[in-house]
């Protein structure tokens, strides 16, 4: 399985899709960095105004709020949102579907017939692939906001560490989704979709409306992208914790073990 591991991380770091993935995501930071600095900044409020445009007390107290930022509630702010969500779901989906259309499964399994040999490499490779995207989320969020005027307040390492640790547990869950929606289907197209429109939010929009609608619990609180916006702050508290725990260890249960039986009931 370790052998299996090492060459999916091979051809990771061989695979143009991954350096794509890496360089959307930093320019997708760079812009939320960049659009920050500008609303926060007095002069750009002042020139905007100038120029006709209403600037009330609430825009200027929330450029005062972007200032007064620690760097860990800046991380936060740049990486909470969903977009990483996002783009581990995406580079996890083309790297798998990459074996079933280049046919590497069938010789992998061919050599190595226990598939869950093969589930457990994709899920250890997806702990990677969502690592090397916090990492480098928490890096562009530390590094950007010098490059365009803003200085936050220094955190404590731990505290930033603690955070990058919860975040990554979830994008290592969310991946798994794009390992079984493509297990299943031997496709990416609904892997790409579904991906966009859960890491997006538009699903747990929907489930709040239809929980609303048919007074039902709360059930889309448990979805990891609701998990991401709403539980993992930068300093969580014990429930929180547990919610990000208990979500991201459920979630990536389910996926594995959906992607172990469509790869057992169906030929490859």
């Amino acid at each position: 399985m370790f052998n299996m591991l090492r060459m999916d991380l091979r051809r990771l770091f061989r695979t143009r899709s991954f350096y794509i993935i890496l360089g959307v995501t930093a320019a997708l930071l760079l812009a939320v960095v960049l659009l920050a600095a500008a609303i926060s900044s007095p002069d750009t409020l002042d020139a905007i105004q100038s120029q006709g445009a209403e600037i009330d007390e609430y825009d200027r107290q929330m450029a005062e709020g972007i200032r007064s930022m620690t760097q860990l509630e800046f991380i936060a702010e740049c990486i909470g949102g969903g977009s990483l969500l996002v783009m581990a779901g995406l580079g996890m989906t083309l790297f798998v579907h990459g074996d079933f259309s280049s046919g590497y499964i069938k010789n992998i399994c061919f050599v190595r017939p226990r598939r869950w040999e093969y589930v457990l490499s994709k899920i250890l490779l997806a702990g990677v692939y969502s690592g090397v995207l916090t990492a480098l989320g928490i890096l562009v969020s530390l590094t950007a906001p010098l490059l365009f005027g803003l200085h936050p307040p220094a955190s404590p390492m731990v505290r930033i560490l603690e955070y990058a640790l919860w975040s990554w547990l979830l994008y290592w869950a969310f991946s798994l989704m794009g390992l079984s929606l493509a297990a299943l289907t031997r496709s990416s197209v609904p892997g790409l979709v579904l991906t966009v429109l859960a890491g997006g939010g538009l699903t747990t929009q929907l489930l709040a409306l239809a929980c609303r609608a048919l007074h039902w619990p709360d059930l889309w609180q448990y979805l990891l992208s609701a998990v991401v916006s709403s539980q993992c702050v930068p300093m969580p508290d014990a429930g929180q914790i547990t919610m990000i725990l208990g979500c991201s260890i459920g979630w990536a249960a389910v996926y594995s073990l959906g992607s172990l039986a469509a790869l057992e009931r169906r030929d490859i």
